[in-house]
């Protein structure tokens, strides 16, 4: 792959995610009822981000849980014959509860409608808001998300790639990779 230039540094993904917090507790008139929940595995690290901002902002965190979706892909078997399942932290109710779901880069819905079916394993949000860091366009199913950190128009043949400190090795940033075979 060839590598195009950074479209976030990990200022801007900083800033980011403060003005997602932001928009977040301004949508819902403060954080009565909120919880947050990540799509594993950025997802996840920027659910717990996010919820650091809004303690920041509220003096208070959110109840923040992890959702797996691997038996919920519609890929599953197209990804791997022993898929690897790991682990769904969600110890609160979120029966009646605004959900802050969250994931790193939306592209064409997939993710999401698996993570949707998922949650309500769990239980019966009020609603499920959807906040993610990259939307970078390509929808096949009718998913838009609520809270953007960064609109990224995107060729379909190209990839975009979240690095975070925490989850992968590197400097923390947004990058455009062109794939070589596709």
């Amino acid at each position: 792959m060839s590598r195009l230039p950074k479209v976030m540094d990990k200022d801007s993904i900083r800033r980011a995610l403060m003005r997602i917090a932001h928009e977040i507790l301004e949508k819902n008139k403060g954080m009565d009822d909120l919880c947050i929940i990540g799509i594993r595995t950025r997802g996840a690290v920027l659910a717990e981000r996010i919820n650091d901002c809004i303690k920041e902002i509220e003096g208070a965190p959110l109840p923040v849980g992890v959702l797996d979706i691997t038996l919920y892909r519609d890929d599953l078997t197209l990804v791997s014959t022993q898929p690897i399942v790991h682990e769904t932290r969600i110890d609160f109710d979120i029966n009646n509860k605004k959900v802050i779901l969250v994931d790193d880069v939306l592209f064409t819905g997939r993710t999401i409608r698996a993570a949707l079916d998922a949650l309500i394993d769990f239980g019966r949000p009020s609603n499920i808001q959807l906040a993610v860091l990259i939307d970078r366009g390509h929808r096949e199913l009718p998913i838009r998300a609520d809270y953007v950190g960064k609109n990224i128009p995107t060729a379909f043949e190209e990839n975009v790639k979240v690095v975070l400190e925490g989850t992968d090795k590197g400097v923390e940033q947004v990058v455009i990779e062109k794939r070589k075979n596709t």
